[in-house]
């Protein structure tokens, strides 16, 4: 029922989430979510990057490509396939797709977001979970025949 009435909005730039469950009616934005879920809030990286593979402050392409293929010689930023991860790699990029970008399909190869999350884990950087889950809650719901992905 949460999920059927879930619907995003945007407030002061914060995503907001709105729906009810028997009548109740719920709100909560990423600072809200993570007082529910217990964590820190508001610190680490919040990048949501779809598809565009470029520089930012915080990621280079082609350095995490390089790091998670295990090849130096790759001379441009790809997807990584997790047959080329060694095993600790691997069992980051589980979590990731099943926790912090949860989706259905292609599993076995990794996108740019997946890296950049990837990256700031195994470096121990932070990743402000809240505001990325509300984020990806926000795409999901905009985008035809996806569902949400967090427990229902």
């Amino acid at each position: 029922e949460f999920n059927a009435r879930l619907t995003m909005s945007h407030y002061k730039k914060k995503e907001v989430a709105r729906s009810s469950v028997r009548g109740v009616d719920i709100e909560f934005d990423s600072e809200r979510l993570a007082s529910i879920l217990g964590i820190p809030g508001n610190n680490g990286i919040c990048e949501y990057i779809k598809e565009v593979w470029e520089e930012s402050k915080y990621t280079k392409p082609l350095e995490i490509t390089r790091k998670f293929a295990n090849e130096n010689t790759i001379m441009e930023a790809r997807r990584v396939r997790s047959i080329e991860m060694k095993p600790f790699q691997r069992f980051i990029h589980f979590l990731v797709m099943k926790n912090v970008v949860p989706r259905f399909g292609k599993r076995d190869t990794t996108s740019y977001m997946d890296l950049i999350y990837m990256d700031h884990i195994t470096s121990r950087r932070l990743v402000n979970l809240p505001r990325v889950m509300m984020m990806h809650m926000s795409y999901v719901i905009s985008v035809k025949d996806h569902e949400l992905p967090y427990g229902d």
